[in-house]
């Protein structure tokens, strides 16, 4: 018989860190040893405090059946007084938190709360592609703003049109960022919040990389404002917990609410011993300390060589990853592919791939290459060979 694919998943290119996978597996086959910048997935092991929890967790919880859909009162309640004393935010645990199976599926499922069919979603370029794919699948039109080197990878909001403002529902932002690693000024939450207060907005606030930076601890949005507003957050990067898929909503309860309402109807919950293991987590900062001067060692040892055959890279102040721009002459992906040759063997994102086409055709991510900091310090020093052989600049 013939399969057909719907046409909504027929008008999907292919998620682009799958293709990212794809080539690094053909260089492995090919027997050659890849370096790895591609997908920010943290190759550190996840710490001894978090796989003791889960551990003892599987034990004390083997008769407990279907996890909470919105999360265990204790994960609920250690998301709150985590949030209460890095961000002096306090929150309801019954009202205002949610836990979620990590980040992506709440992020990729939260339009269908909100949106009806036409509805428009601001969605940052370069940004994370769960952003406008949810928004695809509930229905929603994206438009993508730019966040480029010139603006300070911060939105312009008056640029916005007013034609499009008036179809909006919803503004995602993201910061500490990812790519660019810019952590937003303190000025510009509030004016931000007063932005989409004014144009009835609600506010979706990514806020994964908030752990992960180099100069000073950013800000959440919610020491700001809550009305209107939903924070999306991940242990994934926090406590390298990508393979255990927990994290949480948090924000206004009405948004909250309707989050919890969807989620109940999608799937049965993060598993609770993971829940336990996430608790454990959140309770220690030791290794989220020891993780953060990892990445920062990785990030002093890769910016140099970068620079050293011409690309411009900015000063990452927070997140795992650097978005430099590529060397005159090239763009992102000749810049990838050229890394890609079996004599380098160096895996990275070309800016294309997280940069959607604006408006006007032109892809704010074209000249940009992403290196997610993951592999090891030692092959990070090796890459920083490799790459200036591959520009003879050494």
């Amino acid at each position: 018989m013939e399969i057909r694919a719907s046409k909504r998943i027929q008008s999907l290119s292919g998620y682009p860190f799958a293709e990212i996978d794809r080539m690094a597996s053909e260089l492995r086959i090919g027997g050659f040893d890849p370096i790895d910048f591609g997908v920010g997935d943290p190759t550190e092991p996840t710490p001894d405090i978090v796989r003791k929890a889960v551990q003892a967790g599987v034990d004390a919880r083997a008769s407990a059946g279907y996890p909470s859909y919105v999360g265990d009162r204790s994960f609920r309640a250690a998301v709150a007084a985590w949030m209460e004393q890095r961000f002096n935010v306090r929150l309801d645990p019954e009202t205002e938190v949610c836990a979620t199976i990590g980040s992506k599926e709440a992020v990729f499922n939260f339009p269908n709360a909100i949106l009806d069919p036409g509805d428009v979603v601001l969605c940052p370029s370069p940004g994370y592609p769960p952003y406008n794919r949810g928004t695809l699948f509930a229905g929603g039109e994206p438009w993508y703003y730019p966040v480029t080197m010139e603006n300070g990878f911060l939105p312009n909001l008056d640029a916005l049109p007013a034609e499009v403002l008036a179809r909006a529902r919803m503004i995602w932002v993201n910061y500490p960022n990812s790519p660019s690693g810019t952590v937003a000024p303190d000025d510009f939450w509030p004016a931000l919040i007063e932005w989409a207060h004014s144009h009835r907005l609600i506010i979706g606030s990514d806020e994964a990389y908030t752990e992960v930076w180099f100069n000073r601890p950013p800000k959440s949005i919610l020491e700001f404002g809550r009305d209107g507003i939903i924070v999306f957050q991940s242990l994934s990067k926090r406590s390298n917990m990508t393979c255990h898929r927990v994290g949480w909503v948090c924000g206004d309860p009405r948004l909250v609410s309707l989050f919890k309402k969807l989620k109940t109807n999608i799937d049965s919950g993060t598993a609770t011993f993971i829940q336990d293991g996430a608790v454990a987590a959140l309770s220690d900062q030791a290794h989220v300390d020891a993780m953060r001067e990892v990445y920062r060692a990785k990030r002093d040892i890769l910016i140099p060589a970068l620079r050293d055959v011409g690309c411009v890279v900015p000063d990452s102040e927070a997140t795992l990853y650097l978005w430099p721009k590529v060397p005159e002459g090239m763009d992102g992906l000749e810049f990838a592919t050229r890394l890609l040759s079996r004599d380098v063997a160096i895996v990275c994102t070309p800016g294309a791939a997280l940069g959607e086409p604006l408006a006007d055709g032109t892809s704010p991510g074209r000249f940009h290459a992403r290196f997610a900091l993951v592999p090891s310090v030692e092959d990070c020093c090796r890459a920083a060979e490799r790459i200036r052989k591959a520009f003879g600049r050494i």
